[in-house]
């Protein structure tokens, strides 16, 4: 509530205008029952007991107007007129009169009110002051957000307790009554005052006491409400909660003052701490970069040259660490240390500091005078080692290059006088000698272009001694070691190269005539084993046209031994004048002929072998004629038999089909009829069974295929089980017949004409898509009977199927339908059963065989222990169908 102007106290007149909040004291008490005195008693005593005094009766207390200006000055701070001390009523009048101007000269204009109501004791207008100074000096200076008074005061609540669970702060009166708002306000700024989370709604009374002993207690507010006052009261009184809630305000503002002002001694004593550590920062890393400076100057004025190239460079290799790992990180410290130095006079002139004075010899002047002359140092100590360098290195680069020379020949000469003084061509074989010829020729050449490089080291070492170098001993002893060993190696290179041509020619010889043994042996042995195979080989043959093939093969095959005989002669005589050669000249073989692995001894075995395998087949083949003439014997009596029962059996197969399809008068007598054809196919068994003996000779011989006859056995005994099924499967089919006929009386002529139906569509089935065309307009109705017919989906209906789905289809049957019917009328038309109805109208095994295998029945209808006989009829003819 903004307070500007008038604020209207006592008795309204017309003439007068309220204030938002407020219009005149006789509205100071809404709530009858609210006790407000006690709330202004305890306001007006929480700033009195600062005076050391208090009151006990607002409306007798404020009456001599001495404890009403003390109250004024105490919550305004400042001094008010002298009040009068004398007992008379014009004393008393004067004085309230003075406490009165006060509060008029804060900008608060009083109406209807006078000093003489107030030493009266009148109690309306008595409050109604005491409410008007609580707005003055409580609450018209609160501002939350650009609002102020009561509407500030209002928004400082919400925005304080708008976290907390079941708090909703919108007016001063019924939002408290539950207690959690006082207790969201101590808990927002004093959260180890108060366990929020236990408390709950639905206990005001507590949560009220909780609120009040602990603002009493710990934050210095006296307990201006009562517990069961607001609780009791439908609508507690705005003013008196109002009053309560802003020393809540003032309490806790106060505070953020003083947090305020903490604050801001923080922060300055802040940045000067900071500005203080960037000082001593500055000061100890100028110290510690000229005291590098210092140190690292001297090291680089240093111009001793070494002695040796590794040494330089050892220098040389330290300089460089110098500018690449010791020198970037004084570069980076300069740099910060001149930023440093910048923003500390930065923050310092912002913050109105006096400008920083580094100690003598450390301005940052100072520092780029040190670096300078660090630098300076440095260019010349990196020209005198680059210079000292390119002395030594032209001294060097002959020894090094010596070096390398020497260290490649020796290299290469490692193992070179070993391998010329091997005799590995005493027993190579003639490619190998070839191939060490061929490898003895390249190391010739390479042998001569060393020859510049053996040169190239003497003369080097040569200019090593005239330049005086200082390990000249070292490099002519190495130098003249080369050169001895140079010779060396020339002198057993000629030799080697004589003994490898002199072993080639004789190996050349042995060669050619190993390759001529091998060339003449590899057919012949091939031409052997290909014999010993055949001759041993496990013919198998089926006719006699295939044996006498084999017999004229064989004859052929024994007229070409005599021409082998000898050209085995004449490939032994080759091997015989190889072991001449080898042992006139004492010529080392070092292993088997490289052409073939065949030797005259495996020769001469292979053909033994062969001469002994020749009358063994002999003997084999006579052998094979005679049971082969056999098997043809068999194979005829098979195919003599076999030829007449197969037609027999197919022409049986076809008369049963005839018979089938158009037999003729009752059942009775198709039955007999079939029984006697059956009879007649048994008799013809012992055939069959004759047959089954010539079959199991011709499989004892080993016989496969029969070229005077189409049928096998297998096709026999198949035919003759298909005559024996179909028979039977016919008879059977009489049988049942007659059963359905008599079990659902179906005439002889509805029989008749059952079985004219079916012959019309299939002779054997009831093909679907027969049916599907006769039913195109049903497709529904067509799939309910394929259903019934064919409920295994195997593509076929069997006449059997077809008469049942006829004489159901014509006869009175029960169905689902009617089940329910019946179990609805059982239920007294409901649409549900109890088991007590079931037992009451079935028998007992029936009655307990519906209970155990009907489902709960689960309509809106449905009482406990009610059964669901729909889906049990639905289910017990779904069964039926199966």
């Amino acid at each position: 509530m903004t307070l500007q102007g008038t604020i209207v106290v006592g008795v309204p007149r017309p003439q007068s205008s309220g204030v938002s909040g407020y219009s005149g004291c006789q509205n100071v008490m809404t709530e009858k029952n609210f006790p407000l005195p006690q709330t202004f008693t305890a306001w007006c005593n929480s700033h009195l007991r600062k005076a050391g005094t208090q009151i006990e009766n607002i409306e007798e207390d404020f009456r001599d107007g001495l404890k009403l200006m003390l109250l004024l000055e105490v919550i305004s701070g400042e001094r008010l007129a002298k009040p009068e001390r004398g007992k008379m009523r014009v004393h008393k009048i004067s004085n309230v009169n003075k406490a009165l101007n006060f509060i008029a000269s804060k900008g608060v204009k009083l109406v209807s009110i006078g000093a003489e109501e107030i030493v009266d004791g009148n109690a309306k207008m008595t409050l109604g002051m005491i409410w008007t100074i609580i707005l003055r000096f409580a609450i018209q200076d609160i501002s939350v957000e650009e609002t102020s008074a009561k509407e500030g005061l209002l928004l400082w609540c919400q925005r304080k307790t708008a976290p907390y669970k079941n708090v909703n702060i919108q007016n001063f009166h019924i939002s408290w009554k539950d207690g959690l708002g006082f207790c969201a306000l101590i808990h927002r700024h004093r959260p180890e005052l108060i366990d929020y989370g236990k408390l709950r709604k639905d206990d005001p009374m507590t949560n009220l006491n909780t609120a009040f002993d602990v603002a009493e207690k710990y934050l210095d507010i006296p307990k201006m409400l009562d517990a069961e006052d607001i609780i009791s009261t439908l609508r507690p009184d705005e003013k008196a909660v109002m009053t309560y809630v802003s020393c809540y305000y003032h309490a806790f503002s106060g505070k953020q003052k003083a947090e305020t002002a903490a604050n801001r001694i923080c922060k300055v004593l802040a940045v000067n701490q900071e500005n203080e550590q960037l000082m001593e920062d500055y000061e100890k890393l100028a110290s510690d970069l000229l005291e590098w400076i210092r140190r690292t100057i001297p090291w680089l004025e240093n111009r001793v040259p070494e002695n040796t190239m590794q040494s330089m460079q050892q220098k040389l290799e330290d300089f460089r660490d110098y500018r690449r790992l010791h020198k970037p990180p004084k570069v980076q410290e300069k740099c910060q240390l001149e930023i440093s130095f910048n923003t500390l006079q930065t923050k310092l002139r912002l913050s109105n500091r006096p400008a920083f004075m580094p100690s003598e010899g450390k301005m940052v002047s100072d520092i780029s005078n040190a670096w300078g002359s660090l630098e300076g140092a440095e260019k010349g100590y990196e020209e005198w080692l680059l210079n000292e360098i390119r002395r030594l290195e032209r001294l060097d680069h002959l020894a090094e290059k010596f070096r390398q020379k020497a260290a490649i020949h020796e290299a290469w000469t490692e193992g070179k006088e070993e391998m010329l003084q091997q005799r590995d061509y005493e027993t190579a074989s003639l490619s190998e000698i070839k191939a060490l010829l061929k490898k003895h020729e390249a190391f010739e050449s390479d042998l001569a272009a060393h020859q510049d490089r053996v040169e190239q080291i003497a003369a080097i070492a040569q200019e090593l001694n005239e330049l005086d170098y200082y390990d000249s001993p070292s490099v002519n002893a190495r130098c003249q070691k080369i050169c001895d060993q140079w010779d060396a190696l020339g002198a057993m290179t000629q030799k080697r190269s004589e003994a490898l041509q002199r072993t080639e020619k004789l190996l050349e010889t042995i060669d050619q005539l190993y390759l001529e043994f091998a060339k003449r042996a590899a057919p012949f042995n091939n031409w052997m084993e290909g014999a010993m195979e055949d001759l041993q080989d496990t013919f198998i043959v089926h006719t006699i046209e295939e044996i006498q093939g084999l017999s004229t093969a064989h004859e052929q095959f024994k007229a070409t031994l005599p021409e082998a005989d000898k050209e085995r002669q004449a490939i032994l005589g080759i091997h015989n004048e190889i072991a001449k050669i080898v042992q006139t000249y004492h010529v080392n073989m070092a292993g088997t002929n490289p052409y073939t692995t065949i030797n005259p001894q495996e020769i001469n075995t292979k053909w033994d072998k062969v001469r002994q395998l020749v009358p063994q087949r002999d003997q084999a083949l006579i052998e094979e004629h005679a049971r082969q003439q056999n098997n043809e014997r068999l194979r005829r009596q098979f195919a003599n038999q076999a030829n007449v029962i197969g037609p027999w059996i197919q022409n049986k197969m076809e008369e049963i089909g005839r018979i089938s399809i158009e037999m003729h008068g009752t059942l009775e007598d198709q039955l007999n009829h079939l029984r006697q054809y059956e009879k007649s196919i048994v008799n013809y068994k012992p055939k069959i069974d004759q047959l089954e003996g010539d079959h199991q000779l011709i499989q004892e011989a080993l016989i496969f295929d029969n070229k005077h006859t189409n049928y096998t056995m297998e096709h026999i005994r198949v035919g003759w089980e298909q005559l024996l099924t179909t028979i039977a499967r016919t008879i059977n089919e009489i049988e049942n017949q007659i059963l359905t006929r008599d079990a659902k009386g179906i005439s002889q002529e509805q029989m008749n004409e059952f079985r004219a139906s079916f012959n019309h569509f299939d002779r054997v089935t009831f093909k679907q898509n027969t049916l599907l065309n006769h039913k195109k307009k049903k497709m529904s109705e067509f799939a309910r009977i394929m259903s019934i017919v064919d409920p295994n989906r195997m593509g076929l209906v069997t006449f059997q199927a077809f008469i049942d789905f006829m004489s159901r289809e014509t006869a009175d049957t029960d169905t689902a339908d009617q089940v329910m019917a019946s179990f609805k009328v059982l239920a007294g038309d409901k649409n549900y059963i109890l088991a007590d109805e079931l037992r009451r109208e079935l028998p007992p095994d029936q009655a307990e065989y519906c209970i155990a295998r009907m489902a709960p029945y689960t309509g809106p209808d449905g009482v406990p222990g009610a059964l669901d006989y729909m889906s049990f009829s639905t289910a017990l003819y779904g069964e039926s169908d199966l």
